[in-house]
Order: structure tokens, then sequence, then C-alpha cells
């Protein structure tokens, strides 16, 4: 008997289709085609908000983007490409002054000036200082707030064991020390 391989299976034409594909180099060449169900595409222009899967979209500048809730911080963070107030090229070294002021370093230093020479600095500065403090005491209340909400009836010690405490926060004397405190901070305010 002569060695002769005897193909037992044809060849269906998907496979022909799949080996001539193969041999021009058309890899991902598709040998067969389906049937099925898609969705009408709708088609949106500039500006149109739709929601789709639970987000919200719209196209801004031909770009389809998404919606967030972030999105308005994100604006207020993002620093332009020129100041707003004088044109000159925004650096690395405005985005303090562009964040609290919206305008660049030298814009600002201009600000000063003027306040300066009006005799109007103190006071302004004061009432930064003012704001900053009156934050400040904001978020200690909140923060002491958060921590009297928390629960402290047990611990887990250094070694993994659970120690239940007996006893709980004196609740008047803490709100008593955080007016203290309070008092104290502002002492600092002008």
């Amino acid at each position: 008997m002569k060695n002769e391989s005897i193909l037992k299976k044809e060849f269906q034409k998907k496979d022909v289709e799949r080996l001539r594909n193969l041999m021009k180099g058309k890899y991902g060449e598709k040998t067969r085609s389906s049937v099925g169900f898609s969705k009408a595409d709708k088609h949106y222009e500039e500006g149109d908000v739709w929601k789709s899967d639970g987000r919200t979209w719209t196209i801004k500048d031909g770009i389809k983007q998404n919606i967030t809730k972030l999105d308005k911080a994100k604006k207020t963070h993002i620093m332009p490409l020129l100041c707003p107030k004088c044109s000159k090229l925004m650096k690395r070294v405005d985005k303090p002054y562009y964040n609290t002021s919206k305008h660049c370093l030298n814009c600002h230093a201009k600000f000063e000036d003027q306040l300066k020479k009006e005799g109007k600095y103190e006071e302004h500065y004061n009432k930064i200082n003012d704001k900053i403090i009156d934050k400040r005491i904001e978020e200690f209340k909140v923060f002491v707030e958060e921590k009297l909400r928390e629960s402290n009836d047990s611990f887990i010690s250094e070694n993994g064991e659970v120690e239940k405490w007996i006893g709980k926060l004196d609740k008047d004397r803490v709100m008593e020390y955080v007016e203290l405190v309070s008092d104290k901070l502002n002492t600092f305010k002008s």
C-alpha cells in the first residue's frame, strides 16, 4: 500500500474561503455572513443631550462626550491657555493664582500693587484670612460631628483581640470643647 493520505472529511465553503484569505494575507476577513438584530442608529447634532445606558451624553466640538456630576468642578480647575485679563500666555506658576483669582501671577501682582496704593491691601488680606479661619472652624465642627456618630463600643487591639468598652462619650463636654476651640480660632481673625 502506498503512503497516501486519505482525507476523510470534505472541506466546506467557509474552510476554503478561510484558507484563501490566509494565503492572501487577509487574516481578519470574514468567511460567512450572519443575520441578526441591531438597533436603529440615531444621529445627533452638535449640542444635543440624550440618555443611553444610564448615562447622559452630548456632542461638543464634534466629539461624543459623557456628562458627569463633576463637569462643573473640572471646568473651574482647568487653566486656560491665555490669561482672561491680560491675554498673555499662562504658565505653570500661574495655576494657583488662576484657581483663586482667575488671572495670572502678573495680573495678581498688579492687583495687589493697586490695593497697596489705595491703602486697601491690609483689609483685603485680612478678609482672605478670615475666610480661611471660618472654613477651618466649619471643617473642625463637621469632623467632630462625624466622630461623635461613630460607634465606640469595641476596639481591636494590636493582637487582633476585640475589646468591649463600657461607657459613652460625654457629648455635652465635647461640644463645649468645640466651642472653646472655635472661640480661640476666632481670636485670630482681624
